[in-house]
């Protein structure tokens, strides 16, 4: 064989092992992305399971505020429905405000607001909402990762070979950018 042949064969056996190493690495950055959508997923299927509970309890107390409690349901079915990353983040904003309004109304009940269960799924629901809120930013931060490695060069040449697409980032709802009204 002539020396030319076998730089030419070495040549392309590190390109053909350069393009697996990129191709793996954009697997691998893809399925971080999708494993973080799971686990915002998990998260807000604890809250789902959270909310009837909620209701349950603030029935008793809240006879005359049942549109309320009827819009807290609905919210959550939409929101258990949402597809995709922006219906996904619109479903959870428009949630979260219903729930702002319960427990705004909640505060008008003092026997409400001392009830031991209540306080306890006020607190977990609390506790939950910040493990959404940090599930939502790792999505974000491993679609940020993703996205850029699918658009620099020399990776996007293989992302656009073997159709990688970039990743929805989840944005808050225009009603969750809204600043706080706060009285005294």
């Amino acid at each position: 064989m002539s020396i030319g042949l076998i730089v030419t064969l070495i040549i392309v056996a590190v390109i053909i092992i350069v393009v697996i190493g990129m191709y793996n690495s954009l697997v691998r950055l893809r399925n971080r992305v999708k494993n973080a959508w799971s686990q915002i997923d998990v998260q807000l299927k604890r809250r789902y399971d959270l909310i009837p509970n909620l209701v349950e309890t603030a029935k008793g107390y809240l006879k005359h505020e049942s549109e309320t409690l009827e819009k807290v349901v609905q919210a959550r079915n939409m929101a258990m429905g949402a597809q995709g990353v922006a219906e996904q983040a619109k479903a959870e904003g428009q949630l979260t405000q219903t729930l702002k309004s319960l427990f705004a109304v909640v505060e008008s009940y003092p026997d409400l607001k001392a009830n031991q269960n209540m306080m306890m799924l006020q607190e977990e629901l609390t506790s939950t909402e910040n493990r959404i809120a940090f599930a939502r930013q790792h999505y974000n931060d491993s679609t940020m990762t993703y996205n850029n490695s699918i658009q620099v060069f020399p990776k996007n040449i293989i992302a656009g070979m073997f159709n990688f697409k970039e990743s929805e980032f989840f944005e808050a709802d225009e009603t969750e950018r809204e600043n706080v009204k706060v009285k005294f």
